[in-house]
């Protein structure tokens, strides 16, 4: 953002960043799709079951693309969520899964907890 402080403008003449919490920075779904995504995969549907089953448009490389991205930055998330609360007992074997139930725990009450994340912590999630 730019605030203008050109002719009659009385702005300071700064540029900032705005981030929205709903959007993932450097990508074309929005929180609430992603999270989506994650909770049928938790429900026990297969990444491409999942994204299917939302009718994702993207080819099948590009899910699998964003879980490897998600996978490698799960240390970055966990770190954040456990200063906030300690990880819930979990069931499953996989860190993704056993994230996103963190992320059920600490956002209780979120439509998205991904939005309420990088809203919190001012940081993206997949970042």
């Amino acid at each position: 953002m730019f605030c203008s402080n050109r002719g009659q403008r009385g702005g300071c003449g700064k540029t900032f960043s705005l981030v929205l919490a709903d959007i993932l920075p450097r990508h074309t779904l929005t929180a609430l799709r992603v999270w989506s995504w994650l909770v049928e995969v938790l429900a026990g549907l297969s990444f491409k079951a999942a994204a299917e089953k939302l009718r994702l448009p993207f080819a099948l490389e590009t899910i699998y693309r964003m879980r490897r991205g998600l996978q490698r930055g799960l240390d970055r998330v966990r770190t954040r969520l456990c200063r906030e609360q300690s990880p819930p007992v979990s069931t499953h074997t996989d860190p993704l899964l056993q994230t996103v139930e963190h992320l059920r725990a600490v956002f209780p009450d979120c439509e998205c907890p991904l939005a309420a994340f990088q809203l919190r912590f001012q940081h993206p999630f997949l970042g």
